[in-house]
């Protein structure tokens, strides 16, 4: 049951967090395949977006007997990660204030071997033209590859492109490959791309980061709000609407996406059918 629904979370919008919970509710029945069984990271803001959030990993206490988690190995001891299965524990993350699930790109208990590959494309300055460009550079590269990739927006800055695996790779051999692409991506536009990590040294290029594939890094998940006034939606959408430029990082929020799903439903439900050997691919990349 949600406590203090009335709570507001986006000040500037009025957007509560019973709407939040109400957001999630509905968009369970697409989001929750997408995360079931990987852990999560809750970027929690109980006093709303106005005021300073944090990351939590670990659930080890206060949390509902039917909430299943996954027990990961660290340095000195181990993390408990919560996992979102279905709807009901979809919101109890949203009644902790958890505006954004940030997931894993592998799923339990798999852990080490991803089924997917993202690339984070962060801009540095907001030139709309450069980051549809860059995206779709992506997209060919991976094409050229063998593999074919599904867009988001980020819901931030930029845009996130994913690429569904195998499973035969481990977490070290998908960080090496993803790698290996940002590097012929900058090969290929060292005037607009950069992996460089520091902003200092990125000359306002965008940052092609591929970081979310090492072994626990995350990423936002798939129809996920982010902690942004106006409460963007980390959404998919199409290839086409990106060469168009009608999608932008931040065009679909908590409040538009019903009319979304409507007109198109969840433009990923297709993915895990098309998933492709990290390996074949990286040998296809070594041969260039």
């Amino acid at each position: 049951m949600i406590t203090h629904p009335d709570k507001v979370l986006f000040p500037a919008d009025g957007i509560t967090k019973g709407e939040l919970e109400a957001y999630y509710e509905r968009i369970a029945p697409v989001m929750v395949p997408h995360m079931r069984g990987r852990p999560v990271t809750m970027e929690r803001y109980p006093k709303g977006i106005g005021a300073q959030g944090f990351m939590q990993k670990d659930v080890s206490k206060g949390f509902p007997p039917w909430l299943e988690r996954v027990e990961v190995p660290k340095k000195g001891g181990t993390v408990r990660h919560p996992l979102v299965r279905d709807t009901r524990s979809l919101l109890w993350l949203a009644n902790l204030n958890c505006i954004t699930p940030h997931v894993w790109a592998s799923r339990a208990p798999r852990l080490f071997q991803p089924d997917l590959c993202v690339f984070d494309l962060d801009p540095s300055a907001d030139d709309p033209a450069v980051l549809r460009a860059a995206a779709l550079a992506v997209r060919d590269l991976l094409a050229e590859l063998g593999l074919p990739s599904w867009v988001k927006t980020s819901g931030s800055k930029g845009f996130h492109i994913a690429v569904p695996l195998d499973g035969g790779a481990d977490a070290g051999e998908v960080s090496s490959f993803a790698h290996a692409v940002g590097a012929e991506l900058v090969r290929r536009d060292p005037g607009h791309l950069t992996q460089e990590f520091a902003k200092a040294d990125r000359g306002g290029r965008i940052y092609v980061d591929t970081g979310r594939n090492a072994y626990s890094a995350t990423f936002a998940a798939a129809y996920a709000v982010r902690a942004r006034p106006g409460a963007p939606v980390s959404a998919p959408c199409t290839w086409e609407e990106i060469e168009k430029g009608a999608v932008g990082p931040r065009t679909f929020t908590l409040r538009t996406m019903a009319d979304r799903m409507a007109a198109v439903g969840d433009l990923w439900s297709d993915m895990r059918r098309r998933r492709r050997s990290v390996r074949a691919a990286a040998a296809r990349l070594g041969r260039r």
